[in-house]
């Protein structure tokens, strides 16, 4: 049955978001996309949100008439405080505290506060991430238990219940894979792999058969091998 809430899905662009707007789409009466300029090198991905907007629109019609507005919020001052492998031209490494230099302090608690914000400005109840503490890199804000505390927080803030949906938040890439599969086919594979972009550095480049990217960062690593098991059925 479907539930009869507004979602605000957190849409980059990347595979793991455009999975959980099919995921939300599949289940919400409507559905927004949010997403957020923050200074990222990687930012052909605002880029690409477009073209997958209208190719899911295009190519899912039991879709297209929930998917609603697009938002993009400029939040260009985290990129200015941030000192990171994802906002400024140098190598990715560990930290010494045991974290790469792609996280960025303090974003997904950003994200999800404007993004609740902006949710009750357009009545959704619902918000909707890709966050994952399965196959990650061990960011410590796309860990369960911080949703479940930016819940509590920020239903409390509004004085408005505020649920935080993380469909992958268990799973792993090669899961990813089969659910997007499960929820519209290889057409949504193949729109994944062709449209979406996740390469840290922004390199589109050749098509690999897991999608764009340089083929060596985390993030292509882990959906070049999600890929592949997913392909392999393991």
């Amino acid at each position: 049955m479907q539930d009869t809430r507004k979602a605000l899905v957190l849409f980059s662009g990347g595979q793991d978001s455009t999975t959980c707007l099919a995921w939300a789409l599949d289940r919400y009466a409507e559905v927004e996309t949010l997403a957020f300029d923050y200074g990222q090198r990687h930012r052909i991905e605002l880029d690409c949100r477009n073209t997958v907007r209208a190719e899911i629109a295009r190519q899912f019609p039991q879709w297209a008439g929930k998917l609603g507005a697009d938002h993009l919020l400029d939040l260009s001052l985290l990129g200015q405080i941030s000192d990171t492998a994802l906002t400024s031209e140098r190598a990715i490494e560990l930290q010494a505290n045991g974290l790469p230099n792609t996280f960025v302090p303090g974003r997904n608690l950003l994200f999800l506060t404007f993004a609740a914000t902006l949710a009750y400005r357009r009545g959704a109840s619902v918000l909707v991430g890709g966050m994952c503490e399965t196959d990650f890199s061990g960011y410590p804000d796309c860990r369960d238990n911080t949703m479940k505390a930016l819940q509590v927080a920020l239903s409390l803030g509004l004085d408005a219940p505020m649920t935080l949906e993380t469909p992958l938040m268990f799973i792993d890439k090669a899961a990813t894979w089969r659910l997007a599969k499960s929820l519209g086919g290889e057409a949504l594979v193949k729109l994944i792999v062709e449209d979406t972009h996740t390469c840290y550095l922004g390199e589109r480049g050749a098509l690999h058969d897991w999608g764009h990217g340089c083929g060596h960062c985390p993030a292509c690593a882990l959906r070049a091998k999600g890929f592949e098991r997913y392909k392999a059925g393991t």
